[in-house]
């Protein structure tokens, strides 16, 4: 070929790239949109979402129109919802690169300050990278392993307030995941009663899901309305702004600096923000600076401790319906403790059955049923539907753990569905779901796992979980009914935690190999 021919050739082929590029475009858009509920002019589906459990309307919407993806607009907004594992699969996992965006929550981010959180970042790029390859690279299957020390202590502790006071059980399952989480994350050695940190962490926790509710800010679906001032009526969300705004600011900096003064004094012990403060102080230079430890601390601090909360109450409550899975669970842990001592780590491989429990807890009612939603920045084509750039994407985890082809009789409570001849059954999907999908999956499912699995074996070995006795001696039965808000957790309700046996109180009252008096703490 001439040179002279080249920027004619060079001309000619990108403009057949270009011809191609739009002829596709064309095709795109004349495809038609995943089924859903009829759309109204302007307004769309808002009317059609419920107040409240709205993973159960997906999961409805999903057997109607015989689809597991379906498309709503919401006064203009578009959202996809994904029902399937195959679904989540192909989309936030195989095109990650495109779905890994978070979408704007101009309450939760930009008016009450919660930027820091990274797991709710909208930004993409080297930021969000730092932080999460840090949150990674200190919770990785691996790494989070030298934190086992911490958990079994914060574990062993929560029994000797269950031998103390059993009817607070809510309570000490709340203090000993926060204090595991501010300890692992800060070295702060939290107080056992009226702890600022644990308080600070609960207000935060509370704080954060308020601004998060779908639909309760206007200012969510008018971004514009962030500008108005405070004292214009009809702006109370600014006045709430402000008092938010101050425990956000309190919950990303007080720990820090409690952390960072325990390292001057030279009484820290090893956590998180100690580690890598100290290796930035030592090398000068890294991939993360002091904000990003301070920001991925932070948002360890705020969503570590309520998927343990969360999960280990429903433990509670899946013990109470469900006492003959109580039973097997004890003979098994029986068998290789003896009674004589508390599950350990190394103990996992051996209960495959209090293994499969966890396992069965995560997918019976998962933390998170819609999780945390993705952002489709450009169009996308599957399936032969069309879904639009900018779109909200939910993988809702309530469906897909709760598929009758993978996991019959998904309502009831059946831990023996992840066995095969007394083994892991290979046949049966791990519930990973319930953790998130693709890249925004959460970095710290390594360390939740293990703390459910020591809470849930250790409690198992110690007490016998059963329905708490009326004034009128008739059995107190729970409703089993949950909260409804983004974080799924059974409602108050009472039960009966005895110890087991003589021997199972002085396993607890003894001390550990930590040193420690768990009844005493």
């Amino acid at each position: 070929m001439s040179y002279l021919n080249l920027p004619f050739a060079l001309c000619a082929a990108a403009l057949v790239l270009m011809i191609h590029y739009v002829y596709r475009r064309s095709i795109r858009s004349n495809l038609p949109l995943p089924p859903g509920p009829k759309k109204l002019p302007f307004i769309g589906n808002i009317f059609d979402l419920p107040p409240d459990s709205m993973w159960e309307t997906y999961t409805a919407w999903g057997r109607k129109f015989d689809s597991d993806i379906i498309h709503l607009n919401l006064a203009g907004q578009s959202v996809v919802v994904l029902l399937s594992s195959t679904a989540t699969d192909d989309l936030l996992e195989k095109r990650s690169a495109i779905y890994s965006d978070r979408p704007s929550l101009p309450m939760y981010v930009d008016i009450v300050g919660w930027d820091f959180n990274f797991a709710t970042d909208v930004l993409q790029g080297q930021r969000r990278r730092a932080h999460r390859r840090l949150f990674s690279q200190a919770f990785s299957s691996v790494g989070s392993k030298r934190f086992r020390p911490d958990q079994l202590a914060a574990t062993r502790r929560m029994l000797g307030r269950f031998l103390s006071t059993p009817n607070e059980f809510s309570k000490h399952i709340r203090l000993m995941a926060g204090e595991l989480i501010i300890n692992v994350a800060y070295g702060i050695d939290v107080l056992p009663v009226d702890d600022p940190y644990v308080a600070l962490a609960e207000a935060g926790i509370k704080a954060g899901l308020d601004a998060t509710i779908p639909g309760k800010f206007l200012v969510d679906s008018f971004p514009l309305l962030r500008y108005v001032p405070a004292w214009l009526p009809g702006a109370g969300f600014k006045r709430q702004a402000n008092e938010w705004r101050k425990i956000a600011h309190d919950f990303r900096d007080l720990p820090f600096a409690e952390a960072k003064r325990l390292m001057e004094s030279a009484t820290a012990h090893q956590c998180f923000t100690g580690e890598y403060l100290q290796h930035l102080n030592e090398n000068g230079q890294a991939y993360y600076d002091e904000d990003t430890i301070k920001a991925t601390a932070a948002t360890m601090y705020l969503g570590g401790s309520d998927t343990i909360v969360s999960v280990l109450t429903s433990f509670i409550l899946a013990m109470l319906a469900n006492p003959a899975a109580q039973r097997r669970a004890q003979m098994e842990i029986n068998s290789v403790t003896g009674g004589t001592r508390l599950p350990d780590f190394d103990d996992e491989e051996v209960l495959p059955y209090t293994a499969a429990v966890v396992k069965e807890l995560l997918r019976w009612h998962p933390v998170a049923p819609i999780g945390i939603p993705h952002l489709l920045r450009v169009e996308d084509e599957y399936r032969g539907y069309r879904l639009p750039a900018n779109s909200i994407v939910i993988g809702n985890i309530w469906t897909i753990l709760h598929d009758e082809d993978m996991y019959p009789d998904p309502y009831a409570f059946k831990p023996e569905r992840f066995l095969l001849d007394g083994k892991p059954n290979p046949h049966v999907r791990d519930p990973q779901a319930t953790f998130g999908s693709g890249r925004r999956i959460c970095p710290g499912r390594y360390f939740a796992a293990s703390q459910l699995f020591i809470s849930v074996a250790s409690i198992l070995a110690s007490f016998d979980i059963t329905n708490a006795i009326g004034d009128d001696g008739a059995p107190i039965e729970p409703t089993y009914e949950y909260s409804t808000g983004l974080v799924h957790t059974p409602l108050p309700f009472k039960c009966s935690i005895r110890p087991r046996s003589q021997s199972a109180v002085a396993v607890i009252e003894g001390k550990d190999q930590y040193g420690l008096s768990e009844a005493s703490n």
